[in-house]
């Protein structure tokens, strides 16, 4: 495998993060690419404050959401193996939990691998739309001892018994962090930074709002407005979200964490954690169902696909809202992404999309979505029928197509659901009202145009 990043590889990868950051609005983005241990690749793109029009660099600190929890799990990895505490030990061990069943109690793995049997409980959302502004529940939710007693409210909500299946559960993170705090008798936030940040070099990642707020790389979080447009807004910080979301890091840093998760968990010779014990992190644990690379599962802090383009991948994404990041890394090719956003959210076609570069692939052959993603694009438009007596938009709304329609008489707007997803495909169906399908077709027309057949209607693209 070739150790450099061509030309060619930069081009398409910056023309698919360019295009990503149009298509969902995002201000600023800052990436970089690892192989065997080096950093490979490493750019910002777009504005880290969009009013002083300051730009992202691959320095810029970004709120990198839920991949924290990979942290969170490490240090009660380095717990485990120091003695101090048992994958095995009953959460209620070592704090008043009182979800589950007698018999068969909520464990510490149960909490790591989100196989607790309890369904999400909305706790990092009632934080963080507190601590953004953007809406008020009147949870009491302002220090530990409010967390625990809504915890331990939520008997009810009890879904499964442990290992029976998969629930994202945010709350047991909080939990894990909270083990972390009182096990070590150091802070959580502190340990962290001790035991994990230290060491890997990662002096400006933090979990403190001062920090955040005197370090002059930082990112301005935004919020997606309904419309589109972005409004600048805080990020949330919160000691409650620490263990599941409430880290801080630029690229530049995340790399050096990816580099000892691909190296047996040590960093320029020092050795955070028995690679025994990092191997369990990085397995799967936990079924989440089939996406589009095969199985999906979860092990500790990390999600796994099983099947890359023929190669296990271990990832997580993350989200503060108005901040996310993506980290992602193939074990045996050792190469691993690292990407970052301010706002809340940007997919996962640009990390797929590097780490398939890195490898040497087709991105539109051996990426289906994207192949899918530039036919579903080159169908939007406004078509029009004869004379203009019929118009509709078809305009890309997530994943469907969606045909608009708007007259003096009615208006309409109505998903066009795939026969199937595979790349070229032009024939779609509308679900009726009245129940049955009504088919769609686009086909090319006499005259080199896209043509619309809807029903009784041929309508022509305009001005393509």
């Amino acid at each position: 495998m070739k150790s450099e990043f061509s030309d060619e590889s930069r081009r398409k990868l910056e023309t698919i993060i360019t295009g990503t950051m149009e298509s969902v609005h995002a201000p600023g983005l800052s990436i970089a690419l690892v192989r065997d241990g080096e950093v490979m690749y490493a750019e910002g793109f777009g504005a880290r404050n969009v009013e002083r029009n300051l730009p992202a660099t691959p320095n810029t600190l970004y709120g990198i959401g839920s991949c924290t929890k990979s942290f969170t799990a490490l240090a009660v990895m380095q717990l485990v193996e120091e003695g101090k505490l048992d994958l095995s030990d009953p959460v209620g061990k070592h704090l008043p939990f009182e979800l589950g069943f007698e018999d068969d109690p909520v464990t510490l793995h149960h909490l790591l691998s989100m196989s607790s049997g309890i369904p999400s409980l909305g706790m990092a959302g009632i934080l963080i739309e507190r601590m953004t502004g953007v809406g008020e529940s009147w949870v009491p939710m302002t220090d530990m001892d409010d967390f625990l007693l809504f915890v331990n409210g939520a008997r009810e909500e009890v879904a499964a018994r442990p290992a029976q299946r998969y629930f994202y559960l945010n709350t047991g993170f909080t939990l894990l962090g909270e083990v972390v705090e009182r096990v070590s008798g150091t802070p959580y936030e502190d340990y962290v930074a001790e035991r994990i940040l230290r060491p890997l070099g990662m002096g400006r990642s933090t979990f403190e709002k001062e920090a955040f707020e005197k370090d002059p790389d930082a990112m301005t979080a935004y919020r997606k407005e309904k419309d589109g447009s972005l409004t600048p807004t805080v990020h949330p910080f919160h000691r409650l979200i620490y263990g599941p979301g409430g880290l801080l890091s630029p690229v530049s840093e995340l790399t050096n964490y990816l580099i000892m998760n691909m190296e047996g968990g040590a960093y320029e010779g020092e050795r955070l954690v028995d690679p025994g014990l990092l191997k369990e992190m990085h397995t799967g644990h936990t079924d989440r169902g089939t996406g589009v690379f095969g199985r999906n599962m979860y092990g500790y802090g990390w999600g796994i696909v099983e099947d890359f383009l023929g190669h296990e991948l271990v990832t997580h994404s993350g989200s503060t809202g108005v901040s996310s990041a993506i980290l992602g890394f193939i074990p045996d090719l050792k190469i691993g992404v690292a990407a970052a956003s301010n706002i809340g959210g940007f997919g996962y076609v640009i990390p797929h999309a590097a780490l398939a570069l890195l490898m040497g692939k087709d991105l539109e052959k051996d990426i289906p979505y994207l192949a899918e993603e530039k036919d579903l694009q080159g169908l939007t438009g406004e078509y029009e029928a004869y004379k203009g007596t019929n118009r509709v938009s078809v305009v890309k709304k997530g994943a469907l197509l969606f045909a608009e329609s708007k007259s003096r008489w009615s208006e309409s707007s109505l998903p066009l659901i795939p026969e199937n997803r595979a790349a070229g495909n032009r024939r779609f169906n509308v679900y009726l009202p009245e129940g049955g399908l009504m088919p769609i077709e686009f086909a090319e027309g006499l005259d080199g145009r896209v043509d619309l057949y809807m029903e009784r209607w041929r309508l022509y693209r305009k001005g393509k």
